[in-house]
């Protein structure tokens, strides 16, 4: 009896941290509306994120967006250890968390886990500035390895509006053609 009582409190505690950790953003942050996921499929170059441990260490960062079949949204993250001087990757798949023409999706790259991924700004789908699911994640993102300066300096004071402090922000460097880069 005691076990089933433990099981069904780490179940409840389990099921209530990945429906508050997919369905929240930070609280000035609003997705983008009239989002076309077909438009914002494909390779985007990681300019700048806050740090975290899945990305530690990692230069030349890309994600690739692609379609499943079931409607969902096919990742892979990649980028280059520089510490362990090699390539690394992530699967997973990405979900919209409610209508499919708004920007504001969850993301698990671990079984039933989920993570907010909020694209809050998008610049003719070549730009985008994406908020996860607090103060602590946000990435600026680019299709090309570089960023012209005035929008990098528009996310910029985007992100301080909502709170987040861009004083953390890695610039990654991207000098290395990966081998997922398709």
């Amino acid at each position: 009896m005691k076990n089933r009582i433990i099981i069904t409190v780490l179940l409840s505690f389990l099921l209530l941290s990945s429906i508050t950790s997919c369905s929240s953003m930070p609280e000035k942050a609003q997705p983008v509306g009239q989002f076309d996921v077909n438009k914002y499929l494909g390779t985007w170059y990681e300019i700048a994120r806050f740090d975290y441990r899945f990305e530690k260490d990692l230069d030349n960062a890309i994600a690739q967006y692609s379609l499943n079949a079931d409607g969902s949204v096919k990742v892979l993250n990649s980028g280059y250890n520089v510490i362990k001087n090699k390539w690394v990757s992530a699967n997973g798949t990405a979900k919209f968390r409610g209508d499919k023409n708004v920007a504001a999706l969850k993301v698990s790259f671990f079984g039933p886990f989920y993570a907010g991924y909020n694209v809050i700004v998008l610049e003719e789908y070549k730009y985008a500035l994406v908020a996860g699911k607090n103060l602590d994640y946000l990435w600026i993102l680019s299709r090309e390895k570089t960023i012209p300066d005035h929008i990098k300096q528009n996310f910029i004071s985007k992100a301080q509006e909502i709170g987040y402090d861009t004083s953390k922000l890695i610039w990654v460097k991207q000098d290395k053609k990966s081998p997922f880069d398709k």
